[in-house]
């Protein structure tokens, strides 16, 4: 059950494209803060943070404090759940790709 609750929570942070965005400028970056994160955005600094706390809460974001700046890092491990519930339909894929193959050797020998 646990393990389904992780994948709903990375799932539903995911799912905002703007906070996809958000998600991809971090990963991007080596640390980021939130002003840069607004910067060229066309969102506002607050809405950047309400999209940080659901990325920080699905364990997909760390921060680091540092006197007035907040400085936020991708957690890699946080996309686990994500990865291994994906990794089950490796085997759908694998049995397609091979009935493809197959059948490709059946049509030019």
């Amino acid at each position: 059950m646990t393990e389904t609750v992780a994948i709903t929570t990375v799932m539903r942070a995911l799912a905002d494209p703007t906070r996809r965005a958000v998600f991809e400028r971090i990963v991007g970056s080596d640390e980021i803060t939130v002003v840069d994160l607004t910067r060229g955005s066309g969102v506002t600094q607050g809405a950047i943070s309400q999209h940080l706390k659901s990325l920080k809460q699905a364990g997909l974001v760390a921060e680091r404090p540092e006197g007035r700046n907040v400085y936020y890092r991708a957690e890699p491990q946080g996309l686990a759940p994500l990865v291994d519930w994906m990794s089950h339909y490796g085997v759908f894929w694998r049995e397609r790709f091979a009935d493809l193959r197959t059948l490709l050797k059946e049509i030019d020998p």
